[in-house]
């Protein structure tokens, strides 16, 4: 989906105004084309299979909204579909007074792992369940053995993931916890993007941030008051590599599926297959 067939799904909603649809600005175009305009944010998903997800995004606004976390509130109770497009409206935040930080996103984690679960249910993080189907959309532009390559990663560390013990009691989770899906504004922090909200090991929040710092730039000072700010150092526990293989296979099928229309996106995806295939993991992975 590109950001011209978005805005006539986003159009076709009718939730903006007349005549607001082309001054929106888009603000991402990734597993959802996310607009804003005036007082409201919305969301279009890429396809049909993607409107449960999109449903239950807003029901976690509400729980957390009960539980008194502070994160994004929906503008509209319900999802729309479409042209075959889950769409959303979300209340839009007032611009940062500045950029969030690790200790940012660690004090939000900590509000969040201590909430029990839910009156509805979570899915589990299945982190690598849109492999599959990311590698699909790749097709014929990306070499047919890296795609195989991955599948046969997916497959081991599906396996050995679900034979962790964790350390953390199990639980929500935010699932993508990175400071970008933190939000500061006038009251202070505040969590976004809740698409991926899940109830799983905790310890999948906090890999997030161990592999941002080996693979992304992140510093180890950062880091650390990342893991400070939050209390533990998942780094400590013996199945943070697990974890860190299995988003390290995601974040690659991901890009993948951007190979045939973006060739910045195709060499990237070519970078982190090499670096998993060399076993260096020292490389750096960089947004394209």
């Amino acid at each position: 989906m590109d950001e011209a067939r978005a805005r006539e799904v986003l159009a076709a909603a009718g939730v903006l105004p007349a005549g607001a649809v082309a001054g929106a600005r888009l603000l991402a175009l990734g597993e959802n084309a996310v607009f804003a305009a005036g007082d409201v944010v919305v969301k279009v998903g890429r396809g049909a299979k993607l409107l449960e997800r999109a449903r239950r995004e807003l029901r976690v606004a509400d729980w957390l909204a009960g539980a008194g976390v502070p994160a994004v509130r929906a503008a509209e109770p319900e999802a729309l579909l479409v042209d075959g497009r889950p769409v959303t409206v979300w209340r839009r935040l007032p611009e940062p007074v500045r950029p969030a930080g690790p200790a940012d996103l660690a004090a939000l984690l900590r509000q969040v792992h201590a909430l029990p679960a839910p009156g509805f249910e979570l899915v589990r993080r299945e982190l690598l369940d849109g492999v599959e189907r990311w590698l699909r959309l790749a097709g014929t532009a990306i070499d047919p053995a890296d795609a195989a390559y991955l599948r046969e990663r997916r497959d081991g560390f599906a396996a050995a993931a679900a034979a962790l013990v964790p350390h953390l009691p199990p639980g929500p989770i935010h699932g993508d916890a990175l400071p970008r899906n933190v939000h500061i504004g006038p009251e202070g922090p505040v969590l976004v993007d809740l698409e991926t909200f899940s109830s799983d090991l905790r310890e999948h929040d906090l890999v997030v941030m161990a592999l941002t710092c080996d693979r992304y730039g992140l510093g180890e000072a950062a880091y650390t008051e990342f893991s400070t700010a939050y209390g533990w150092d998942v780094r400590e526990w013996e199945g943070c590599g697990v974890l860190r293989g299995a988003r390290e296979t995601a974040s690659c099928a991901w890009v993948a599926q951007h190979a045939p229309t973006n060739p910045k996106a195709l060499a990237e995806f070519r970078r982190r297959v090499a670096s998993l295939r060399d076993g260096d993991e020292t490389v750096r992975w960089y947004p394209f």
